[in-house]
């Protein structure tokens, strides 16, 4: 059930949240957990026991470290809750991925598993991690109400996709949290800006590269391989902005604030800053639990190098179980750690749009690698981007360019904060007209959004969301 879906629009987002407000507090977090495990199990039925089952062991580690705290066995316990998240994770994740590999390195023929995939298990399982090794370091207090933690676990606005929370961010809202009528209607309009992404610019995205990435690479013209990806980096970025927004939304519906995911990063001016802006709570769960108990930048500069290798490794592995995804993680560790050594200073030391540039020719490298599955269609791709599949221009460029002018440059301009900044400025206007044009955008504008992607939703057949996969 995803968000951009007519059930979930219009059963279960309308039945939920009226009951959700019906009950009395004492009641919310009831009808929120019992509500998120309906939301998983349409899809996933089965896997609801998976996901109860990683709950029931993080609660119980929580409760062990509080008991012996200050005794030598709390290290063995928080490895133990370790070990037991990645097995999951591994096994669900990379059992095939590794018999595969086995296969063709050895000769063997191994059967396969062939396990799907439990949707949200790389989102949820770092969010349980967190807790436990929050627990043990004293930065949060243990959850001694199963339903409590419960909660924090499958709470569905965020479940699937994230933003990644950690426990200590939810913990006193999971206890008190007011739900006010501003809260609900600042949730909605940022559901709403959401959904537009997803369906009217990342729907739309998404087929322009599907159109592209169908094509014989082998003839692909230099434009139209530059468009293609473009058509990628704006569809994922969209796609997974828009569900963030979405959740946050929601979140907020309910009287929680979830952290922000994503801010511009297609403006950067290097690709540290990117990964400061992209899949925020991603790169704050790795920098917090990864890069800083290596030693982070405080043992010297080969370290550090070291340090980021390690965690992009696992950055990439993170998002699926494929060499292009080990390649797409070694892609931005080399980059970073090009930076780390000289080039950063080169990039200050440059005027901006030069380090945009730059950030965004990488960003692309780094979505081919990403979008495409094999290292045959990689090198392919690549060399249609620099010319030497079929020329530069083609009639493809040419019909394609003409068809989705408008969509690349609305999609542009979303990209950038210029639109945000457009509303603060006329939101800080103190003429009557100003005045009066901005709350009319204020209750207007997401309104008319919601209903072109309600049109949109109704009559696509394209509608996936990327990081479900993940």
């Amino acid at each position: 059930m995803v968000f951009s879906s007519v059930i979930f629009l219009f059963r279960f987002f309308p039945f939920f949240f009226l009951l959700y407000y019906l009950v009395p507090k004492r009641m919310k977090n009831l009808i929120l957990f019992f509500g998120s495990l309906f939301f998983y199990a349409w899809g996933e039925p089965v896997y609801v026991l998976l996901m109860l089952f990683s709950t029931v062991v993080d609660y119980t580690h929580g409760r062990l470290l509080e008991r012996f705290r200050g005794r030598g066995v709390t290290k063995g316990i928080l490895l133990s809750s370790v070990i037991i998240n990645l097995f999951i994770l591994c096994f669900f994740k990379y059992a095939d991925f590794l018999v595969q590999t086995l296969n063709s390195l050895t000769g063997l023929s191994l059967p396969l598993l062939n396990l799907p995939l439990p949707i949200g298990i790389s989102f949820y399982t770092f969010q349980t991690m967190s807790y436990t090794i929050d627990v043990y370091r004293g930065q949060a207090k243990v959850q001694r109400n199963l339903l409590d933690f419960g909660v924090f676990v499958t709470m569905f606005p965020q479940l699937i996709a994230g933003p990644i929370v950690k426990y200590r961010d939810v913990e006193e809202r999971l206890h008190r949290r007011t739900v006010t009528v501003i809260g609900i209607s600042a949730g909605l309009q940022r559901f709403c800006i959401g959904m537009a992404k997803k369906v009217l610019l990342a729907n739309n995205m998404g087929e322009l590269w599907t159109l592209v990435s169908a094509k014989d690479f082998g003839e692909l013209g230099m434009l139209t391989a530059w468009l293609g990806i473009v058509a990628f980096a704006f569809q994922i970025y969209f796609d997974f902005s828009g569900y963030s927004d979405m959740a946050i939304g929601m979140g907020q519906m309910l009287g929680f604030h979830f952290p922000e995911n994503f801010n511009y990063p297609y403006i950067s001016a290097s690709v540290t800053e990117f990964w400061r802006r992209w899949h925020i709570s991603l790169g704050s769960w790795f920098r917090e639990y990864v890069y800083i108990p290596l030693g982070g930048n405080r043992k010297g500069l080969p370290r550090q190098l070291f340090n980021i290798l390690v965690v992009w490794v696992l950055t990439g592995i993170w998002h699926g179980a494929g060499w292009n995804f080990l390649l797409w993680g070694l892609w931005f560790a080399v980059a970073l750690m090009l930076e780390k050594l000289f080039l950063g200073k080169v990039l200050a030391w440059l005027p901006r749009i030069v380090g945009i540039l730059y950030t965004l020719c990488i960003a692309l490298g780094g979505w081919v690698l990403f979008a495409l599955e094999t290292p045959s269609a990689i090198l392919m791709y690549f060399k249609a981007m620099a010319g030497g599949a079929g020329g530069v221009l083609d009639e493809t460029f040419l019909y394609l360019g003409r068809q989705n002018v408008i969509l690349l440059l609305i999609g542009l301009a979303a990209a950038t904060p210029l639109p945000r900044m457009a509303a603060e400025r006329l939101g800080s206007s103190r003429t009557g007209a100003g005045i009066a044009l901005r709350r009319f955008g204020e209750k207007m504008i997401p309104a008319a959004l919601l209903l072109l992607s309600i049109a949109g939703i109704v009559e696509a057949s394209y509608n996936p969301f990327l990081y479900f996969r993940f």
